[in-house]
């Protein structure tokens, strides 16, 4: 049996790029419906082959984000899509500061726009480049820096600790007069 090109090229590009597909897709929505949302991109992949670049994966990673975020409008979910934080359990034995930084660092994760979280997951979760993640987001390089500089400092200021204002001294407060 003999296998056309467009055949082979799409069997490379599902090896090459199904396992971070699916990690991607299954940030976003439930576990139970990520292999569906990925069986469809690859179905997209498939009747627009002549139109995946030859850096498939934020190609991909496009479609996903509109195939899921279809299923989102078609299903009355959010009409933003979430990105999920991992919550591994610390391992035993594990500094227990880290543990308290992690919860620090979920609780600010959360405090953030989704925009925002969908553009630090691109980099930190999904491993993207700044061009590789504008092609997800349909936007340009400069437009997608712009935003995850502006992510980052949001983030950062999320986890600052809270500033309190500087009590008085005990003998300046008037009802002690």
């Amino acid at each position: 049996m003999r296998v056309s090109a467009d055949e082979q090229r799409f069997r490379a590009i599902h090896e090459e790029t199904y396992a971070d597909l699916l990690r991607f897709v299954e940030r976003r929505i439930p576990r139970a419906d990520a292999e569906d949302v990925v069986a469809s991109v690859f179905l997209v992949a498939w009747r627009r082959l002549g139109e995946v670049p030859g850096d498939a994966r934020p190609w991909l990673f496009g479609v996903a984000r509109r195939t899921i975020a279809n299923q989102v409008r078609g299903v009355r979910r959010r009409d933003v899509v979430d990105v999920r934080m991992v919550e591994d359990a610390p391992a035993a034995g594990a500094d227990p500061q880290a543990g308290a930084g992690r919860v620090d660092l979920v609780r600010a994760w959360w405090t953030l726009s989704a925009a925002d979280r969908e553009v630090l997951s691109l980099v930190a979760f999904d491993g993207l480049t700044g061009e590789q993640a504008a092609t997800v987001l349909g936007c340009r390089r400069s437009t997608f820096a712009m935003r995850l500089g502006r992510a980052r400092r949001r983030l950062r200021q999320a986890l600052e600790p809270a500033v309190t204002a500087p009590s008085t001294p005990m003998e300046a407060q008037p009802w002690m007069i």
